[in-house]
This record gives C-alpha cells, structure tokens and sequence, in this order.
C-alpha cells in the first residue's frame, strides 16, 4: 500500500506538495499518473493527495514510485467545473480543493496544486489562505515561451478578475517580477506594460497612469521598466514579465494555447500530403520533436496565483500526466526558492516605496 500510517516518513527530508487528485477533465487516475511520473523524476518530493480515499488508494497502489511518499485525506466531495465559486464557497468544505488549499493553510504542505474550476479555486484560495497585505486583486501569472535567453517570459493577468486599475497593475507588476526572479532566476527582470502601442499617448487613463506608477517605482524595486509593449512582444524579447488585466491576459493565453495547436495540425497535414512530404518528415524527424516540444502547452502547464498567504499552482483542467507533472515540478521549484515568503517581503516593501512615492509627489504639489 503506498499510503502511510507513519506520516512523518513522507515528510522526512522532503517538499510537500498538496494535490486536489478531483476536479481534472480527465480524472484522478491522470493526476495519481502525473505525480507518480514527478516522484520518478525527484526522490525530493513527497504528496499529500486529496480526493476519496477508496478510489485513491487504488489508483496510488498500482504506482510504486508513490510508495512511501503520498499520504491519502478523504475528501468526498468533488467541485465541478460547472460549480459556481459563491456555491462551493458556501457549502465546499467537504471538497478535495478545499481539503487541499488547507494543508497549506496549516503549513502541512508548502504549495497546493490543482486541475479543477478556476474560479472556484481562486475565490477558496482567497478565503482558506486570505490575501496578501496590500494586494487588492490576486493575479494568475503564467510562463509564455519566448525568445529570451531563459525560453519563457511571465505573463499576468491571465485571467484571476477581468478588471485592474492602475494600483492593480502596479501590484502585479512587482508580484511579475518577483515571480520571474525565483521561476526564473533572473535578478534583475525586465516588465512590460501590455498596450494597443508603444507610444506613451496611446491606451486607456489607468494604462497611462499605470505607466507612470511602474516607472517611478522600477529604480528601487530592483528591475528595469521598457515601458509599453504590443502583443507581439508577449513571445519576444524586449522584456522578462508581461503586465496587463485579467481579460486581456485570458484572451491572449487562450489564442496562444490555440495557435500552437494549429501549427502542430497544419504541419501533420502538411507532411501527409505526398510520399516526398512524407519522406521529408524522416529526414526532419529530430527538428520537429524539437518543435513540438519547444510549442507544447503541457511543458509550462501550470498558472501560479500570486497575492496569497500561500502558492497555488492551477493546473489545465485537460491536463494529462505530463501536464500534471509539469504543474508539480514548476511548485516545487517554487516551494525550493521560499517563493512565498519572498513574495510577501516584496508585496510589503513595494507597498512601502508605492506610499512614500505618493507622499513625496503630493509634498511637491
């Protein structure tokens, strides 16, 4: 049986992940096979998994990188995708999000991973692990692959809350590049603020006043501001951390999710079309499992929610055990940096500089 009765022996010298094992388009055993190929991966992880114990601890059994490293919590209750998050927040307690976003919450597990209703998520991330102070609007940040020399750029937000003033975007200009500092390992990022142009005159008031908010802020928040970028910089190399509202942010993600399926059509197609096309593909066979692998959605599956007491990786609810694996690996890693508390020193120190700024500029009036 790869459940334990002695707890302390998953734990012993380990980072403990929280996995919601329910919710996933393709279902607990694609979660289990997914954290079972990231137990293969890494002997320094172990799991606390989340989800009706029978069923689990079948599943788990059959697994045997999971042996000694995956503790099973009942939680009978499954949030659905069709779930509303004002009804799970009134009657999930019983739900294996809610049992997961919890071990967090007690510090049993240092990040909570799970495939189900985002906005449930969010809205019971914000409840159970209660917002950082000076955050108004936790963000959902992602990994874009891109042209830079680390292969992705941070993009948020991709769609935590449609709105976002100018402060809102401040915010997640700082929580972006604390993000690309430990996910990335970049000291020094760079962010862009995402806009219908370069120029300083274009886009909406709170993109204007946004810029201008970033750009005082930039010089002791230890990264470089370039100021506004297009959408066709979200995969460039001008800048490090993307910046923008959670419905642009969605929309984009979801166009680039799609776009990327295309071209894996187009090409399949395309090498189909004659015996020489087809004889092509042989001879290109290294190459295009180097592209597939570089424009694969699954290797950077996995939206982190910043702004929480606490690291909630939101996996895709179609992700299959690669996908679940790489939503596992990006929290660990981020549980290795103390992410978190980074995180928390930053949003505290950027509340400071963002209230001194504003006091010396009405001094100057």
């Amino acid at each position: 049986m790869s459940t334990l009765s002695d707890q302390s022996t998953t734990r012993r010298g380990r980072t403990i992940i929280s996995v919601d094992a329910m919710g996933g388009d393709l279902g607990p055993a694609a979660v289990v096979a997914g954290i079972a190929l990231s137990a293969k991966i890494n002997p320094e992880i172990a799991f606390i998994l989340h989800g009706p114990r029978d069923q689990l601890e079948r599943l788990v059994a059959k697994r045997k990188h999971l042996t000694g490293r995956c503790e099973i919590r009942d939680a009978q209750g499954v949030v659905a995708m069709s779930d509303k998050p004002s009804h799970i927040m009134r009657h999930g307690k019983n739900t294996s999000m809610w049992s997961a976003l919890d071990s967090v919450r007690e510090g049993e597990a240092t990040v909570a991973v799970s495939c189900g209703n985002t906005g449930a998520l969010m809205a019971l991330s914000m409840v159970r692990l209660r917002k950082l102070p000076g955050v108004n609007r936790p963000a959902i940040a992602v990994l874009w692959p891109s042209r830079n020399p680390q292969g992705f750029n941070v993009m948020l937000d991709v769609g935590a809350d449609v709105r976002a003033d100018e402060q809102d975007l401040l915010q997640y200009a700082l929580m972006g590049a604390s993000y690309a500092r430990n996910g990335l390992n970049l000291p020094h990022p760079r962010v862009g603020l995402l806009n219908v142009g370069t120029e300083e005159n274009k886009g909406r008031a709170e993109l204007k006043a946004a810029h201008e908010l970033i750009g005082n802020i930039a010089p002791r928040g230890n990264f470089d501001f370039v100021g506004f970028v297009e959408g066709g910089d979200i995969p460039g190399d001008v800048c490090d951390v993307i910046v923008t509202d959670g419905f642009t942010g969605n929309v984009a993600l979801k166009t680039g999710e799609g776009t990327a399926k295309l071209i894996g059509d187009l090409l399949k197609e395309a090498f189909k079309h004659s015996p020489l096309s087809r004889l092509a593909s042989l001879l290109a066979l290294t190459s295009l499992r180097r592209l597939k692998h570089r424009i694969d959605p699954r290797r950077v599956n996995g939206g982190v929610f910043l702004g929480l007491n606490g690291t909630v990786v939101k996996s895709h609810g179609s992700a299959d055990a690669t996908g679940v694996s790489a939503a596992v690996k990006l929290a660990f890693k981020l549980a290795q940096s103390g992410f978190s508390e980074k995180l928390a020193a930053r949003v505290a120190s950027a509340t400071a500089l963002a209230h001194d700024t504003q006091t010396q500029q009405e001094d100057s009036q």
